[in-house]
């Protein structure tokens, strides 16, 4: 997936602009070594690869920043892939909206075998909105982002090597950090439904369990990273109201779950997962947060 995602960058239609392309391979086995190696042979003035040894995606985006010399960055996941007019859309939404940071989406691309019912679920759809629009934190991610660099530049704590929080790097959660803290400063930022990548969507992934898993993760990152932000009584207060919330949707979404599991599955499964979100949230106060890049 590395080497298809970075022949589609290089093959990109960006007339008129500089294109570098900087990789991190986070893996403690350096798995990505032949690939770069055979990828900096055909691009050796563009290419730059940088070996990280810990597994921490706060630290691989940040050693990616800290290198990066161009005046915009796009960020873009190794299991993805761009069509040949990704990069020029971004720009070209940047230009035509004035903006400090551009959206854009990420469409799944099952693999062979992935069962039906998950298709049908849509359960790995995300949310498309007409370009241009204003995007708040809710939407932003960084799968398929443009950003200005000096934005960036800006959010770098000082003693810190770059804008992402290592203390969210083995957990996620660091790029909602990271754009939660561009909305509160009044980036602007926009939506361009015009510059799509695929994701590709394993068989490890395309069943119930994992499903639930990411739900009950998901959950407890929002909670986590929506009490990060705030501090003394406010966060007792946000923390105690989003608890609540949490027990009350929780025993909702279970109830309809069990009303619907005989004669509707499908929606059952989607009440599951909105069940399991609210208990990830009440997780969060247990003070136990699970670790999804490198060692627990």
């Amino acid at each position: 997936m590395l080497r298809r995602l970075l022949a589609a960058v290089f093959s990109q239609n960006v007339s008129g602009s500089k294109l570098n392309v900087v990789v991190v391979d986070n893996d403690i086995d350096q798995s990505a070594s032949e690939v770069l190696a055979e990828m900096s042979a055909a691009y050796p003035e563009q290419l730059m690869c940088i070996a990280l040894s810990e597994s921490n995606i706060s630290l691989a985006r940040n050693a990616a920043i800290r290198v990066a010399t161009g005046e915009w960055i796009c960020m873009v996941d190794d299991d993805e892939y761009p069509e040949a007019n990704w990069l020029a859309n971004l720009l070209q939404t940047q230009k035509q909206y004035e903006a400090d940071v551009v959206f854009a989406p990420v469409i799944p691309e099952y693999a062979l075998g992935v069962p039906s019912w998950i298709v049908r679920g849509a359960y790995f759809d995300r949310r498309r909105l007409l370009t241009g629009t204003r995007i708040d934190d809710k939407n932003a991610r960084s799968g398929n982002v443009l950003v200005r660099r000096a934005l960036l530049e800006q959010l770098t704590p000082a003693g810190q090597e770059g804008p992402f929080d290592p203390a969210f790097g083995k957990t996620g959660g660091e790029d909602s950090m990271l754009f939660r803290t561009l909305d509160v400063n009044g980036a602007k930022m926009v939506w361009c439904d015009e510059a799509p990548v695929s994701e590709v969507v394993p068989l490890e992934r395309a069943k119930a369990s994992w499903l639930l898993q990411r739900s009950f993760r998901t959950g407890q990152l929002f909670m986590r990273t929506e009490l990060a932000m705030l501090s003394g009584p406010r966060a007792w207060k946000r923390g105690s109201w989003l608890a609540i919330r949490a027990i009350a949707q929780m025993l909702v979404a279970f109830g309809l779950m069990l009303l619907l599991g005989l004669f509707a599955p499908l929606k059952a499964f989607h009440w599951a997962r909105i069940g399991f979100s609210q208990l990830g949230k009440l997780n969060h106060f247990r003070g136990v947060v699970a670790h999804v890049y490198g060692d627990t």
